[in-house]
């Protein structure tokens, strides 16, 4: 199902020089992940609709190519998200958003 794959630029470091630190985050990422009540591919869709509304522009783009690869969410599902966003978090964060996605699809 889901891969262990962390996008934050310090996690290479953490890996090698803080082991039990990366333990206990890849325990935590399971955690979070188990799919009790909402599968996977919702839980990631929610997760793309988190980074959108940060303006995150790397972690967005990086959960949307994921999503896409690994789960098979497609860009009228990220869309269906996007607009949800632009209701919660305003125009910049959709508009971003958007513009990832089409980066994405092209």
């Amino acid at each position: 199902m889901k891969e262990e794959v962390f996008y934050g630029r310090g996690m290479k470091k953490i890996k090698s020089d803080c082991p039990e630190v990366y333990d206990a985050i890849t325990k935590l990422n399971d955690v979070v992940y188990n799919g009790k009540v909402l599968d996977y591919k919702i839980q990631k869709l929610i997760a793309i609709g988190i980074v959108t509304s940060k303006c995150d522009e790397s972690a967005t783009e990086k959960q949307m190519r994921s999503a896409m690869k690994e789960l098979g969410v497609t860009p009228d599902e990220i869309t269906d998200v996007l607009r949800v966003v632009l209701l919660l978090s305003g125009m910049p964060s959709f508009t971003k958003g958007m513009r990832i996605l089409e980066d994405i699809v092209k």
